[in-house]
């Protein structure tokens, strides 16, 4: 038994990996695909909303179905899918064709994220500790990986079409093998939906967990979006050192997250998101404020290192408040997160019309304080039917 759950541990570390690396390649070839098709930035900027609307739709579909048939047999599906739509961008001839590309593209990366994600809280009920972070560390490997890859496909020459070609054949041959070893989830027996019917009802606790993942990935928006700008912006920096501030978030939230897995187990998911979020808080509000580019540099950092591990108890928490709709629930949260990764630019950016971008950066600083004063919302929840399992008997509550 224990061997087979270590070998299903790293089969999900395998399609985190994957996912990541699916969509870190598409990114990298952005503008070589934006030249094949002959489009300006501000047309791809409105194809690219098909992509967030593909994602969101993917992930309301799947949860469902994970419950239903079990992530043994959606994840695989989910993966392939994803790996068959990366390459269509780079077959795209015009924006209608990019379009489409995009929504399909979207819709099997929405549908993946979901899947694993919910597989994986399924192996870490098995673990009895926690090890939800450590996943999404690797998605980040996953996206380093496709930047290497995509660096070198470039600068050999090779056409979108080929080198997304290629990244969806690695995709499919990867979502095979790592498919025998995901765990079989038990359907649960009519007696038991019928237990556990109140759960047709998103409990409030589930929308609360959902509406902290909105704000905090909004956070992650803002870093992705603006950190080199206020760089740049605010404090006239060159390019290039502008371009460290984002480098210094990412891989602090990389780093922090292979390390929150051991912080979670020893001090509870509740001191993961109140301290980890409240060290954002500082991170950002220093680098807003500093008038020295090293100052802001560091305040980057600690902004990606404290929401590090924030996000993943959300998903874990939600995924373990009813283990018969674990993947109904992790849809509910990664899907508005999934909106406010895409609602930080359509947020921030207006407002630097009406103030400085580093006066506008105190926006999310709000929002990590918020979350870090509401982060009971973790505590174990008591239930009255042990079908619904809303406590985690490895996660202090302290």
């Amino acid at each position: 038994m224990q061997r087979s759950l270590q070998a299903a541990r790293l089969a999900t570390f395998a399609y985190f990996a994957l996912n990541g690396f699916l969509i870190g390649i598409w990114v990298v070839h952005i503008p070589a695909v934006e030249q094949r098709v002959g489009i300006g930035h501000a047309t791809l900027g409105w194809l690219l909303l098909l992509l967030g609307a593909g994602a969101f739709a993917g992930m309301r579909l799947v949860g469902p179905l994970a419950d239903r048939f079990g992530a043994r047999i959606v994840v695989p599906v989910s993966a392939a899918l994803c790996a068959a739509a990366v390459v269509l961008p780079g077959l795209s001839t015009n924006a209608w064709t990019l379009g489409a590309a995009l929504l399909a593209l979207g819709f099997g990366n929405g549908c993946l994220d979901v899947a694993m994600n919910a597989h994986a809280v399924q192996v870490e009920h098995e673990y009895q500790r926690s090890v939800m972070s450590a996943f999404h560390a690797t998605y980040s490997l996953g996206g380093v990986l496709a930047a290497l890859v995509g660096a070198s496909t470039l600068s050999w020459g090779w056409s979108p079409a080929t080198a997304l070609g290629l990244a969806a054949l690695l995709g499919l041959v990867g979502a095979a093998a790592a498919a025998p070893a995901l765990l079989r989830t038990e359907t649960p027996s009519t007696a038991e939906v019928s237990a556990t019917g109140e759960r047709r009802t998103t409990p409030r606790r589930i929308w609360f967990l959902a509406g902290l993942a909105l704000l905090l990935m909004l956070c992650e928006g803002v870093a992705n979006d603006w950190s080199a700008l206020h760089l740049r912006d605010v404090l006239a920096a060159p390019a290039a050192t502008a371009a460290l501030a984002y480098g210094a978030f990412a891989t602090a939230m990389t780093v922090g997250r292979l390390l929150a897995d051991r912080i979670a187990t020893r001090f509870g998911p509740v001191a993961v998101l109140r301290y980890g979020s409240a060290l954002a808080a500082l991170g950002l509000l220093a680098a807003a404020l500093s008038p020295w580019i090293p100052l802001a540099l560091l305040g980057w950092t600690i902004f990606g290192a404290g929401l590090s591990g924030c996000v993943p108890q959300l998903f874990s928490a939600a995924g373990h408040a009813d283990r018969t709709a674990a993947g109904a629930n992790v849809a509910r949260v990664a899907g508005l997160g999934y909106l406010g990764v895409l609602a930080g630019p359509a947020i921030i950016g207006p407002l630097t019309h009406l103030a400085p971008l580093n006066i506008i950066l105190l926006l999310p600083v709000a929002f990590c304080v918020l979350a870090a004063t509401t982060a009971n919302v973790l505590r174990p929840q008591p239930t009255s039917t042990p079908q619904s399992n809303s406590a985690t008997p490895f996660q202090p509550t302290h």
